[in-house]
């Protein structure tokens, strides 16, 4: 049995076929986002960076991937949760097709690429698993050249394992980043413990199984470090003086693209 024929058996025994259909029509109907055909500037024939990935979001939502001129990518490890191997020799392969570079490299830590190097950055349902975001987002920028845009996707918690949750403040970030927080921090753990809906996360286990995978966290980077709305990304965007051409809130997400001045 494959990996996604399991999670949705599990999905099956936890939702039930309600949320089973509901799932489904989440990953299989995907329509761009409203006004995208007025952001393809930004990626026709561009190059960039994707944080993570490949993401399904970048093939429907924002179909960016069959506009680029090349894109390079980031992952922490040689093998994740979501993509299996990572091959750095082979490249970043997208639908078959290598589309750019691949790095072996941590989120919060790009120095390896040298600054001002992409037009676009993209970093989709990853940014809640850092520790320190601001420090992601400070290196984000500075591969990014002046008028490149950053696109930040984030998961809105009414729709996932976090819904029980409190969402993150500026402060609490902002303290993180002048903090230096480290990517082994497990400050939230109890927390994430104590209120993590398993029956909306079938690939966690049991609870004995999710804890036991949340200390290893920094070897699988699972954990929802923090918990994101569109009003805590804006600040973020702020902060870094980045000017906000588009952010919005979809069904499952938060949308927040800025342009670098």
């Amino acid at each position: 049995m494959t990996a996604r024929m399991k999670t949705a058996v599990l999905l099956l025994k936890r939702q039930g076929f309600k949320g089973l259909i509901l799932e489904l029509k989440r990953r299989l109907f995907v329509r761009p986002v409203p006004g995208f055909r007025e952001m393809e500037p930004f990626f026709l024939d561009k190059t960039g960076l994707e944080i993570g990935g490949p993401s399904r979001f970048f093939k429907g939502c924002m179909p960016i991937y069959n506009k680029i001129k090349a894109l390079d990518n980031v992952n922490f490890s040689t093998s994740t949760l979501w993509t299996g191997a990572v091959d750095a020799d082979r490249g970043f392969v997208v639908d078959g097709r290598r589309v750019g570079r691949q790095y072996i490299l941590d989120a919060v830590d790009l120095s390896p690429i040298g600054k001002d190097a992409y037009d676009f950055v993209l970093s989709c349902n990853n940014i809640e698993h850092i520790a320190n975001p601001m420090k992601a987002m400070e290196q984000w920028l500075s591969v990014l050249r002046k008028g490149g845009v950053l696109v930040v996707v984030a998961p809105r918690k009414e729709a996932n394992f976090d819904h029980n949750r409190e969402t993150v403040t500026f402060g609490h970030l902002l303290a993180d980043y002048e903090n230096n927080t480290a990517e082994d921090d497990l400050t939230h753990l109890e927390e994430i413990l104590a209120l993590h809906d398993l029956k909306r996360d079938p690939r966690a286990g049991t609870m004995a199984q999710f804890r036991e995978r949340s200390l290893r966290n920094f070897e699988n980077r699972c954990l929802h470090q923090h918990v994101f709305d569109l009003n805590v990304l804006k600040e973020l965007f702020g902060y870094f003086e980045l000017s906000v051409i588009e952010c919005m809130q979809l069904d499952g997400d938060y949308v927040v693209i800025g342009r670098k001045r």
